[in-house]
């Protein structure tokens, strides 16, 4: 089978697996996390703004519709129920990686059916950091110039890759290429992980290479070992692929990580409610993205994925409300009770007991 070809139908094979079977494996720690209550508000539930600001676009909500297909003719109708939706509520989107559309020209229709169908939202091109190094900067601006993208996510994902059959195996060079990028490139680089968390050490070597924001990808959702191992057709990868089942940094982990090297950040991994969108954002993150809970919706129908949108964002408006903010600025200022094993797993990294973490309840 042609490289292009099995890329093509690997992205085939994973969307039918996300709706297919349970993806998920992990927690990513929110049952631990809980804002405080605000008795008297003061506020009026009505009058909330969910507007927010990410790498200069204007955004009508938080919510970040995250990467999750395309490269394959079947994922065409998915992206443009995607895009439309980004549009109607003014949301941020990433696209799945593009890697099939650079290899195959003739796959860019089930990518640029987003820009055609979002003529104004913010869009997040996507790329490999494997891709990126072994094809350098020109597939990033081809990427980009695919859907007319604002910014570009090169996401990293080596779990996948070392147990998936047609993985790339060496990540040497891929630290150099990024900063390369982010040095020469016209649009802000993202640094995505794909369900395995990013760590306070990974985070300062991604912001000091140059990137302006990271999508921290923590374990608790979609597990791409859990697919792999269900993709696998050789004993010894479905083998692996459940022997790394709980690998990762779980996401509010990885987000109060991240937070500590500064930066933008996207909390995604196991986000499934409004709520878990506000926790994220009361503990430092920017956007919150979601993936597998949009996916199935859009699987459906447009006006399943505008029901599943609203009712995240009416979860959104109550733990607002009920923390008395009245925009999201105000939300990144509620105090937050973390507990359980994500507590005990933030202290055994908080040497210094940083304030700005904001861990209350210790």
């Amino acid at each position: 089978m042609r490289r292009d070809t099995a890329t093509s139908s690997r992205k085939r094979d994973h969307l039918e697996i996300c709706y297919e079977q349970p993806v998920e494996a992990g927690d990513a720690g929110f049952g631990d996390v809980r804002l405080v209550h605000n008795a008297i508000p003061e506020c009026d539930m009505d009058a909330i703004d969910l507007k927010t600001r990410f790498l200069d676009a204007k955004l009508d909500s938080p919510l970040f519709i995250a990467a999750m297909t395309g490269g394959h003719p079947d994922t065409l109708e998915v992206n443009r129920r995607l895009a439309r939706a980004a549009e109607r509520y003014n949301l941020g989107m990433g696209v799945g990686s593009q890697r099939a559309a650079l290899e195959n020209p003739e796959l860019e229709g089930s990518f640029t059916v987003v820009r055609e169908e979002a003529p104004h939202a913010f869009l997040c091109a996507n790329l490999g950091i494997i891709q990126l190094r072994d094809h350098g900067i020109e597939w990033a601006e081809r990427a980009v110039e695919m859907i007319d993208a604002q910014a570009i996510a090169i996401h990293v994902n080596l779990l996948q890759e070392a147990i998936q059959p047609e993985g790339d195996h060496s990540a040497v060079g891929c630290l150099e290429a990024l900063r390369g990028l982010c040095e020469e490139f016209s649009r802000p680089v993202i640094v995505k992980e794909t369900g395995s968390g990013i760590s306070a050490e990974t985070a300062r070597k991604i912001f000091g290479a140059g990137a302006k924001a990271i999508d921290i990808g923590g374990y608790g959702g979609t597990s791409w070992a859990k697919i792999e191992r269900l993709r696998a057709t050789a004993p010894e990868l479905a083998e692996l692929g459940e022997a790394f089942l709980s690998w990762g940094i779980p996401t509010v982990v990885s987000l109060c990580e991240v937070r500590r090297a500064g930066g933008p950040t996207i909390a995604t991994g196991g986000l499934r409610s409004g709520i878990d969108i506000a926790k994220s954002l009361a503990l430092g993150a920017d956007l919150g993205g979601m993936a597998l809970p949009l996916l199935k919706p859009a699987m459906e129908s447009e006006e399943a994925l505008s029901a599943t949108i609203e009712g995240i964002h009416r979860h959104l408006r109550v733990a607002m409300f009920l923390t008395g903010s009245l925009t999201v600025a105000d939300l990144r200022h509620t105090r937050t009770y973390i507990t359980g094993l994500t507590r005990q797993m933030i202290e055994s990294n908080d040497k210094t007991k940083d304030p700005a973490r904001r861990l209350h309840g210790y």
